[in-house]
């Protein structure tokens, strides 16, 4: 993950390198501008796993760390993306060649829908 601000954030989709993915996932986990990070991701789904697994490494193993393995519910990792004081995504429309933004209920309902596919192809 890069460093971004709210600024530079918005001067760097005009980068080549930026247009070059199709979804960028920005997390702000406090209130302080030099706390947030961006990752590119080349489809929605790698991006709600990417989210999963933040949760997994940076919370899950920060709470648990002698345990080998750990089990959550939706509702921890719901809660976990209320905490952070940002967690956006940009998914890119090819139609007008411009970025959506996307909020925290946006991503959780895309999570409902990774998970469930995941469910079913098991």
């Amino acid at each position: 993950m890069e460093n971004w601000s709210p600024r530079n954030c918005w001067l760097s989709h005009t980068n080549k390198n930026w247009r070059d993915v199709s979804h960028h996932w920005l997390v702000q986990p406090t209130e302080r501008p030099e706390g947030g990070t961006y990752t590119d991701y080349e489809s929605v789904n790698e991006c709600m796993e990417g989210v999963c697994k933040m949760y997994e490494e940076q919370h899950l193993k920060r709470m648990n760390p002698n345990s080998p393995s750990s089990t959550y519910g939706i509702s921890q990792l719901f809660d976990f993306i209320d905490d952070q004081a940002d967690l956006s995504s940009l998914v890119y429309q090819a139609a007008t060649q411009t970025y959506q933004p996307c909020n925290k209920d946006w991503i959780k309902e895309k999570i409902c829908m990774h998970l469930c596919r995941q469910q079913e192809g098991k």
